[in-house]
Formats: C-alpha cells, structure tokens, sequence
C-alpha cells in the first residue's frame, strides 16, 4: 500500500476533495485536543509553546484569558497572509477560533499541581499531545493553520528555506512575549527541539488519503 501524502490543494478543492466527513471530524478533534495539550504545558508552569509565550504574555497585559488572546493574535496573522497572497481554508478559520476556546475551557479546570513531578509529567504530556493534535488537523488537508500559513508562505514568497522562517518567527514571539513576561522555562526548550521530529513521525500515521477522482 502507498503511503498517503499531503496534497497541494486550493481552499475548494480541500473541500471537496473526499472523504470530507471523516476529515472534519479529524480536524476538530486535532483542534480541540490541540488547545487542550497547550493549556496542560501552560499549567506545568515550567515554559509555554513559543507562541505561547507570546500570548500569555499579552494576556497579562490586556487582562483577557489566553485562549481569547490567542484568537486575536490568530486573526491578527491572518491579516498577514494578505501581502503574501495565501489564502485561508476551512481548516485556517476553525483553528483560529477553536484552538483558544479548547484552551480557555481547559485552563478554567486544570491548576498548577504542586508536585515537580507531575509538572514535568505535563511538560511531557503537553508536547507529546499536541504533536498528536498537530499531526491530525495537518492530516485532515483542510489547510494550515494561521501560524503555519505564514512560515510556509514567507518561505515561498521570499525564497527563505523553511527551517531558519520558522525559527526566526519562534525566536521573534519568544523573546516578544518574555519582555511582556510570558513564561519562558524547559518546557519551551523541550517543545521546540521535540515538536518537530515528533510531528514528522507521527504525521504519515495521520494524513488522510483522498480520492482521486475529486482533485
């Protein structure tokens, strides 16, 4: 059997491309197990996400949970693809809005324990599930999200290899966000060098394949 691969599609052909029940659902269930994992890492309170970095930082500052900030952020990148002429699908908007709202519901539940221990199980917890939850809504091929279309988009337009666009934006939001006084710690290491083999591993499990005769 060949092994699915990610296929190059517009917004309408991600559409209705096949399959799509089955991808929805998919791509849901990575979003919203996505904001889960995020707000388990932010409650280990030993380092966010990169970009998480960032929005806990302006949370602090602009008095909002930080789920809602991130949607604002997440529209706010949205408005950057416009210059770089790439164009939002199913999956773009849902990830704008659903991730925070996961997230925000999750944080209102789940507290920083006291024992090291189970943070560090966070820490691990929190990377390890939003790999998973990268992989499946990146699977669905129902398009990237607002973060992920700008690192791709930047590396078309400017001709940039992927790997120093995306470090240049994480190290951009990270520093960004530690100013504002996001939390930045091991956790933040352990995502950044363990997000990346994990998702490419993980990810050929996760594409769904699409049916030929719909592209």
């Amino acid at each position: 059997m060949t092994a699915a691969t990610l296929e190059m599609l517009s917004p309408v052909q991600q559409v209705r491309a096949g399959r799509f029940p089955r991808r929805f659902t998919q791509l849901i269930a990575g979003l919203v197990l996505y904001g889960i994992t995020l707000a388990v890492l932010i409650r280990s309170g030993l380092g966010n996400a990169p970009w998480d970095v960032l929005h806990q930082g302006l949370a602090q500052h602009l008095h909002m949970p930080i789920g809602t900030v991130l949607i604002i952020v997440s529209l706010l990148v949205l408005l950057l693809w416009i210059p770089i002429r790439e164009v939002p699908g199913l999956g773009t908007i849902c990830n704008a809005f659903l991730i925070g709202l996961a997230a925000d519901a999750t944080l209102s539940i789940v507290h920083q324990p006291d024992s090291w221990a189970l943070r560090i199980a966070m820490v691990l917890i929190g990377v390890l599930g939003n790999a998973v939850a990268t992989a499946c809504y990146i699977g669905a091929q129902l398009g990237p999200g607002p973060r992920d279309g700008l690192m791709t988009g930047l590396h078309r337009r400017l001709g940039i290899p992927i790997g120093p666009v995306r470090t240049g934006l994480e190290v951009t939001v990270v520093i960004a966000g530690w100013l504002l006084g996001g939390t930045l710690g091991i956790g933040t290491v352990v995502y950044a060098l363990g997000i990346g083999p994990l998702v490419q591993r993980l990810l050929p499990y996760a594409i769904v394949p699409l049916s030929s005769s719909s592209r």
